[in-house]
């Protein structure tokens, strides 16, 4: 059983490894693509590299980037809005995302959010998943030093300091685990998508004998709330509700 286990683990390795190393020559590739002016080739290297399972916020800009070059605006958006995901704290991809959208025809009124919701997405946004777990995990092991100070202290008035500062570290350490953990929810729930297809009528029923009650168009953002076989319930920015084909949008 031992040397089974230790055949599966080196495999398991080897093949990791191999992987890693097909990603980064495609990655070499690609980029030279880019750089050639080459956008199709880009494209189709930067997608050999999304499907070997890898994912980051530089692979979907630099897609987006390329799409965007091909004038394809919607799939542009759609891997913007991917990079953007997993790093919002980007400007540059902020600043393309939003190059992106003022070419859709789709001018869409957006529903106010409340102030207080507002500050804390903003707060939220401030850092990645990873960089809030990080300061979490360093908030949360300085309290714990802290309390080993304060008990082990047998002055009065540095007992009170490092309680006092183990409470703050403690909740600070709470504070960023909350945040690290909205960001990761943010990332998985796959509760937006992207319209792809030039022209589409949203229907107020899941089936094509329902009523139609709007249009919408290539690289819209909607957001996903139903689903029944191969239909979604969809709900845009300013509230407005209806049903579409699955095939008709691509989940961000």
């Amino acid at each position: 059983m031992m040397k089974k286990a230790i055949i599966t683990l080196i495999y398991s390795i080897t093949i990791l490894s191999l992987q890693a190393q097909n990603k980064d020559s495609l990655w070499v590739k690609a980029n030279n693509y880019f750089v050639k002016n080459d956008f199709e080739k880009a494209v189709d290297t930067y997608l050999s590299i999304e499907k070997l399972g890898f994912q980051s916020a530089e692979l979907y800009y630099n897609l987006g980037n390329a799409y965007y070059k091909l004038n394809k605006i919607a799939f542009a958006i759609l891997y913007y809005e991917k990079a953007y995901e997993l790093a919002p704290h980007n400007d540059d991809i902020a600043y393309n995302l939003e190059l992106a959208n003022r070419n859709i025809l789709d001018k869409i009124e957006k529903i106010p959010v409340f102030f207080i919701t507002g500050w804390i997405r903003s707060f939220v946004n401030l850092f990645s998943s990873d960089l809030w777990a990080k300061m979490s995990i360093l908030t949360f092991i300085a309290s714990v030093v802290l309390i080993s100070m304060f008990l082990y202290s047998r002055r009065v008035g540095l007992k009170k300091l490092f309680f006092w500062l183990a409470i703050v570290f403690f909740l600070i350490s709470i504070l960023t685990f909350y945040c690290s953990y909205k960001q990761k929810q943010n990332i998985l729930k796959n509760d937006s998508a992207i319209i792809l297809n030039p022209s589409v009528t949203v229907k107020s029923s899941p089936d094509f004998s329902g009523t139609d009650l709007f249009v919408v168009h290539e690289g819209t953002k909607v957001w996903i709330v139903d689903e029944l076989s191969d239909w979604k319930e969809i709900k845009l920015s300013d509230g407005s509700k209806g049903w579409l084909k699955t095939s008709d949008l691509a989940v961000i």
